[in-house]
């Protein structure tokens, strides 16, 4: 009887993980690596700013899973239970079909995240999110539909209001959505006679003394500088305490004054927290994340697995944990596969070190920041530099170049303003398994 591996997430760390897996142990007949994911693609979440402000399509920072991982057997599917005593995983049902439960004899769990509204359901009921493919889709038709109302608005205060976008969080997600939907509307406006750029307000809130946490401060103050140089505020040590759709109340966390925003529109960025799955498991956890050891096994479970926004790293040097990057999630995948690999030819596991490469990010108007190797690059020379590395993490030939077609396009045209109106389907039932499930608690 096969040996089953079960990999938990489509994200960068659940692909990277089969992808080395498959390479491995290609020739083994007696071992089926199974991958479940929620989408049956692979998201490029750093160029989701540039869907929104409308610089590169949707379907090319998608990448279907199935070319990825040829040998790989995939569900499409919503997780529902994890059992680590059983070693049994269950997943939702759709209206065409009920949900299965799957067993294992290894299990890699590489859930990711979900946007964090720190318990201010205001927040989450009005606020915008840049979190998957559809947020960046939304936010973009949301500036756009903003822009026409705004447009033909008599009334001046009721205008401001329309035009003013709040961005809260200033790392690097927030600060390349400020960038990116700074530059669409700089683009736009030519388009709405009775608009000038002096009535749009591109605001950034962040609840830390600076930008870009992670970053050398120089590269931050030297991104702050340009930002507000091209009409971008930023706001520090302000943290927001609630929108209710037409107002942000914020506090300043120096004097602990309060102040209010007027706006239509505030994207959320300033957060996360594992997945519901992961939280309501059985295993060991701390603030959500699986607490696993120096291999990156669960604590406590033998040939369980963890990597990505779901697990607790720990960085030995400094005793904290280690910021959430596509790139840490890599780096732990890898090393899960090649542990895999041991314990399955009865090997010795080796244990799990990090050492970040560098850190890069855009920032509007072709300028971009790269630290890598210890060397502190800004400027267009940084721009080019973010755009090759991410072109050349494409998998294949033709998303690189509908990429580049993309890019050479936005060089030449101007941005399409088009709004597309998407007709939302009913919310999909979730089903019960075949299984009566209550022995998972």
């Amino acid at each position: 009887m096969k040996k089953k591996i079960i990999i938990l997430g489509g994200g960068f760390a659940g692909v990277e993980c089969a992808k080395h897996l498959q390479k491995k142990l290609s020739k083994s007949t007696d071992i089926e690596i199974i991958l479940v994911s929620e989408d049956n693609f692979l998201l490029f979440t750093p160029m989701l700013p540039q869907v929104a402000s409308g610089t590169v399509q949707t379907r090319n920072i998608v990448i279907p899973i199935r070319t990825i991982i040829k040998k790989v057997t995939f569900y499409e599917g919503r997780v529902r239970h994890i059992d680590p005593v059983t070693r049994q995983v269950s997943l939702w049902g759709t209206p065409e079909k009920p949900g299965i439960t799957l067993e294992y004899d290894y299990l890699v769990v590489a859930l990711g995240s979900e946007t964090n509204f720190f318990g201010m359901n205001d927040l989450e009921n009005n606020a915008f999110r840049m979190k998957t493919l559809n947020d960046a889709v939304i936010v973009r038709n949301r500036i756009i539909d903003m822009l026409e109302q705004a447009n033909n608005e008599p009334d001046p205060d009721t205008r401001k209001s329309l035009l003013t976008i709040v961005i809260v969080g200033g790392g690097f997600a927030g600060i390349e959505t400020a960038g990116e939907l700074n530059d669409f509307l700089n683009d736009a406006i030519k388009y709405y006679p009775k608009i000038i750029m002096n009535d749009i307000s591109v605001k950034v809130l962040e609840a830390l003394p600076a930008i870009l946490p992670g970053f050398s401060p120089k590269l931050a103050e030297f991104t702050q500088n340009q930002m507000i140089q091209r009409g971008i505020e930023i706001n520090l040590r302000t943290a927001v305490t609630g929108f209710d759709g037409n107002i942000v109340t914020t506090k300043n966390l120096d004097d602990q004054t309060t102040d209010i925003l007027h706006t239509k529109t505030v994207i959320w960025t300033a957060g996360v927290t594992p997945t519901n799955t992961v939280k309501r498991s059985i295993f060991k956890t701390e603030k959500g994340k699986i607490i696993i050891n120096e291999y990156l096994e669960a604590d406590g479970y033998k040939g369980v697995f963890a990597a990505g926004d779901c697990a607790l790293c720990i960085d030995t040097s400094t005793q904290k944990p280690f910021p959430p990057t596509a790139q840490l999630a890599e780096a732990q995948a890898k090393r899960i596969a090649a542990n895999l690999y041991s314990l399955i030819k009865n090997n010795s596991m080796e244990k799990f070190t990090y050492a970040p490469r560098g850190q890069m990010a855009v920032i509007g108007k072709r300028t971009g920041i790269v630290s890598i190797f210890g060397l502190n690059i800004r400027g267009m020379m940084a721009w080019l530099l973010w755009r090759n590395v991410y072109l050349k993490k494409m998998p294949s030939m033709s998303k690189r170049a509908r990429l580049l077609m993309d890019w050479f396009q936005d060089a030449l045209f101007d941005r399409d303003i088009s709004r597309l109106k998407i007709m939302r389907a009913n919310p999909i039932k979730e089903y019960e398994t075949l299984q009566v499930l209550d022995d998972f608690w």
